[in-house]
């Protein structure tokens, strides 16, 4: 049987993941707390009015060193605690002490890259890739499988995803396009397949690249696409060993 074995969400769009224990997913929103804030570059155009593309961001597929960041949110206060193999951790609120984040962080930039400027948040979502409100759906046997076409262990924290399943065959999960997936007590609909970018081949624990994932997507299945993004269309709530069944 198919259940869950992660629930992943990213406060800070491309600073940090979290695991969690459980989630409450509400039609037509994005994970609570996914990806709620993102740092905008000096070249940016993102104002914080509405969504904007993931090329208006400090993000891992440019900076490498943002993947090894760790973090822990506390729902009650909004405050976030960031963590990373090179830094002191970091507690701080997003809303009111952005310059904080931004002088923690610019030590991991590169220097040829667009230096962060300012934190962001657009109400009422969170800034995922896709320009509708998603949640991520990944198989830990595509994970697997990808490892083994790469001859290495890679964490599945290279994908960034939300909810990971376990119990599939790999790319089982793009079989789902079109179709609807109960998840604990939540429906959702599955979209479209993941496209992935340089992001993956950093190492989550390092913030090093040190795996062409893309290129063993390209030679193994002639793609460069992991998971698949969903869209609530029934409340619930999720928790891991929840079991996942197409309806």
């Amino acid at each position: 049987m198919t259940r869950v074995a992660h629930i992943w969400r990213h406060p800070i769009k491309s600073h940090g993941v979290e695991a969690i224990d459980s989630v409450a997913l509400t039609e037509g929103r994005c994970l609570p707390w996914d990806r709620h804030w993102a740092v905008a570059h000096e070249a940016s155009l993102a104002d914080g009015s509405n969504w904007v593309p993931c090329v208006n961001f400090s993000r891992g597929a440019k900076v490498p060193g943002l993947l090894a960041i760790k973090a822990r949110l506390d729902e009650a206060s909004g405050r976030v605690t960031l963590s990373h193999p090179a830094r002191a951790p970091l507690v701080f609120d997003p809303e009111t002490e952005e310059a904080a984040l931004l002088e923690w962080v610019a030590p991991l930039m590169p220097e040829h890259r667009a230096r962060s400027a300012r934190i962001i948040r657009v109400d009422g979502r969170g800034m995922t890739d896709t320009n509708y409100a998603s949640v991520s759906l990944c198989n830990l046997a595509s994970n697997r499988a990808v490892g083994t076409q790469l001859r290495q262990d890679i964490s599945p924290l290279r994908w960034r995803g939300n909810i990971w399943l376990n119990g599939l065959a790999p790319f089982e999960e793009f079989d789902w396009i079109g179709q609807k997936i109960r998840i604990g007590t939540v429906e959702l609909e599955v979209r479209e397949r993941i496209t992935r970018c340089m992001a993956t081949t950093a190492n989550p624990e390092t913030g090093e690249s040190d795996a062409d994932t893309l290129g063993a997507l390209r030679a193994g299945w002639g793609h460069q696409e992991f998971g698949v993004y969903a869209v609530v269309t029934k409340n619930g709530r999720v928790q891991l060993g929840d079991a996942a069944e197409l309806i």
